[in-house]
């Protein structure tokens, strides 16, 4: 490239890189933790854990689940009911004054002995404060879209930072840190070796987070075009009075798509279904289909399944992309590399912001007191090494 063109690059990937590299960081940092949120939340006596029993104890019927929810707050209306992949004896039931409260109570009831296990608080708990601030800064939609921006300019910073690893490292060997040179040489060196090592990774992740963020511009939009299909027989008619028997509605849903787990069901009134159907979602048995789910929609008063469908592409990418941006569905060798890699990536950033922070007369007079390549490659740090 001619030093122009170097430096329009370096130019990108400077502003690209200074708008982002805060908040890369505070999503790094609180990413870290959500990798083993399992793990944390089990050691800070957080996660619920049903009792020791016999195997093969048989599951409660469903209704009863419910009813145990309702015995505690018998003013509030079923939500959502959902049970973790790798925790089938819970049930996790959110209940409200009405179908959309945001302030639910949730509720862990043993899916044996139909029995109130706890009253998990997530929001306050040190996993759900990590969780707000990585998605969504506590602003609800507009902080997950300013995030996805965010993710976006990290794309382009590390996209620019490639066209640029070339005319910086040039001469060097892959992993050369010049250690004995100017100390912001050896930070460059740094810089661009971990960037470079990392590079997929951070792509990976970057682009995920980025689709995360439209998650609920994707749904209402699949709310308005194929769910509003699926309910549009329903169309003007009162909703129930009634509601039929979950244990029924499930049985019947188990049977339409044998092989397919229970992964949620959400209550008429809720916005994953209509005022008159359960929308029962089923998802696969395998680390990735787990994460995968299927609707079948059944009749909330006659218990009869009235539709079911694969999602859209645009829901399935969601889906795929939410387990590759966590590294939580290939076991603990996935999280620790996950881990490695989220640590080795707040380097980079942190190098980045070093090598800017350090510009001016620093800059200067290290180039002075360096040979003239170094020289140029120290005013280009300048400009644009803060991925």
């Amino acid at each position: 490239m001619t030093p122009a063109t170097t430096r329009r690059w370096a130019w990108i990937h400077k502003w690209s890189s200074l708008v982002c590299t805060i908040f890369m960081l505070l999503l790094c940092l609180t990413g870290l933790p959500l990798i083993y949120h399992h793990e944390i939340g089990h050691l800070l006596g957080n996660d619920v854990e049903a009792p020791a029993m016999a195997p093969g104890t048989p599951k409660a019927d469903l209704d009863r689940v419910i009813a145990a929810g309702k015995a505690l707050y018998p003013g509030k209306v079923m939500m959502y009911m959902s049970q973790e992949a790798d925790e089938p004896n819970i049930w996790n039931l959110t209940m409200g004054d009405h179908p959309n409260d945001p302030e639910y109570k949730p509720i862990a009831v043993d899916a044996r002995t139909a029995k109130v296990l706890a009253q998990p608080n997530f929001e306050d708990s040190f996993v759900g404060v990590m969780f707000h601030l990585h998605v969504d800064l506590y602003a609800g939609l507009w902080g997950k879209l300013f995030l996805g921006f965010m993710g976006l300019l990290l794309v382009i910073a590390i996209v620019s930072g490639v066209v640029l690893y070339a005319p910086f490292m040039r001469k060097l060997d892959f992993g050369t840190v010049r250690r004995d040179r100017a100390p912001r040489l050896k930070w460059l060196d740094l810089h661009n070796m971990l960037g470079i090592v990392t590079l997929v990774w951070a792509l990976v992740v970057g682009a995920t987070g980025m689709i995360n963020t439209w998650a609920d511009l994707l749904l209402k939009y699949w709310q308005y075009t194929e769910m509003a299909e699926m309910v549009a027989p329903y169309k003007g008619l009162p909703p129930p009075t009634t509601l039929a028997s979950m244990e029924q509605s499930m049985s019947r849903a188990l049977a339409a798509e044998p092989g397919m787990k229970i992964g949620f069901v959400a209550f008429p009134g809720t916005p994953f279904t209509s005022a008159h159907h359960y929308g029962i979602f089923m998802r696969g048995n395998e680390a990735l289909t787990s994460r995968l789910y299927k609707p079948v929609l059944v009749d909330a008063q006659t218990a009869q399944i009235t539709d079911r469908r694969e999602l859209p592409w645009y829901l399935t990418a969601l889906l795929i992309s939410q387990p590759l941006h966590f590294g939580d569905y290939g076991g603990a060798w996935m999280q620790f590399l996950w881990a490695m890699l989220d640590i080795a990536t707040i380097v980079v950033l942190g190098s980045g912001l070093y090598l800017w922070l350090k510009r001016g007369n620093t800059a200067r007079a290290s180039a002075q007191s360096a040979p003239a390549e170094e020289a140029q490659e120290l005013a280009l740090a300048g400009e644009g090494a803060s991925k």
